[in-house]
Parts: C-alpha cells; sequence; structure tokens
C-alpha cells in the first residue's frame, strides 16, 4: 500500500509550532505542554471547534504561553489564516 504524500497544510502547523516550541520549550510544564499540543493538533486537523475550545483554555489557563502563541510571528500568521477561511 503506497503512503499517502504529506498534507502540506499539516506539515506548516508542525513546523509552526516546532518554532514555537524551541522559543518556549524550556519554560513548559506538562500542562502548558499538553495544552499546545491540542492546539496543534486541532489546527492541523482544520477542527475549528476543537481550535476554538483549546485556544480559550490555553488563554484562560496558560495566558503566557498565549500571549506568546499570540506573538509568535508563524503561529499569529497560520491562526489568522485559519480564521479567515473560517476554521
Amino acid at each position: 500500500m503506497a503512503e499517502k504524500p504529506p498534507d502540506p497544510h499539516e506539515s506548516r502547523v508542525h513546523e509552526s509550532f516546532d518554532a514555537l516550541h524551541e522559543k518556549v520549550g524550556g519554560r513548559l510544564d506538562d500542562a502548558s505542554r499538553a495544552a499546545i499540543d491540542r492546539v496543534r493538533s486541532a489546527a492541523a486537523a482544520r477542527d475549528s471547534a476543537a481550535l476554538r475550545a483549546h485556544m480559550t483554555e490555553l488563554k484562560e489557563r496558560h495566558g503566557w504561553l498565549y500571549k506568546e502563541l499570540a506573538a509568535h510571528p508563524k503561529v499569529a500568521t497560520l491562526l489568522d489564516e485559519l480564521a479567515l477561511l473560517g476554521f
């Protein structure tokens, strides 16, 4: 069975969040790491309901990380594009 080619959107999401992790990874505890992973997964899956829920959770429970995410150029651009597309 042939492997399916990588999804460019999913690859871009992972690349963007990897760049964020390089910046903040040393400050993440288990809870904040899990929260950002949920946001990453929802964005990669184009799951708008889950993305909204996880972003709200991130903002409420991990405010500093939400600010870092919103300020990170690659992640912020990616999330803005998803929002414009209705995700």
